[in-house]
């Protein structure tokens, strides 16, 4: 799937420069940092286990989604809005985002590349993306909101021991 994401990507053209896809579930529009409202994807980072067993980059997957579903839709001229909900603890707005009429918070959760993040609102579209085994789902991973939390104490024990 990695490669199918990479050829994709090799053959789509240049974005509009005033949209730049983060990671799976961030954006920046002109100077604004959005944060996809209701998902969490694998951090950049972060790798998880297909069905047969293997590692593989999951966060850079969830990214290369995110950022073929957007260039896609500019190549199409169609424009990325988002509604505001509301602001992080980063600053970031929370926004839902739309390409066009693609609901991008949805897509990421159908397409399996990312996960519901403390709302239910894509709980439907998670259980169906987890029954067909799609993106993430079709093996083995931890939740993103776990694998930060995992990261920030082993940095910290890290620290502890030098």
């Amino acid at each position: 799937m990695k490669i199918l994401l990479a050829v994709l990507l090799f053959f789509a053209f240049d974005a509009d420069a005033k949209v730049k896809v983060i990671d799976g579930d961030s954006i920046l529009i002109g100077k604004k940092d959005i944060r996809l409202l209701g998902i969490d994807a694998p951090e950049y980072d972060q790798t998880c286990f297909d069905e047969n067993g293997y590692e593989y980059d999951c966060g850079q997957e969830s990214y290369l989604f995110l950022r073929l579903l957007v260039e896609k839709g500019l190549n199409n001229q169609e424009k990325v809005k988002c509604n505001k909900k509301g602001v992080d603890k980063y600053k970031r707005d929370l926004s839902e985002c739309f390409i066009g009429k693609t609901n991008i918070n949805l897509a990421m959760i159908k397409s399996g590349y990312a996960v519901t993040y403390r709302h239910d609102s894509y709980e439907k579209e998670e259980y169906e993306a987890k029954t067909h085994k799609k993106g993430i789902w079709q093996g083995k991973f931890m939740r993103p909101e776990l694998y930060r939390i995992l990261k920030k104490h082993q940095k910290e024990s890290k620290k502890l021991a030098e």
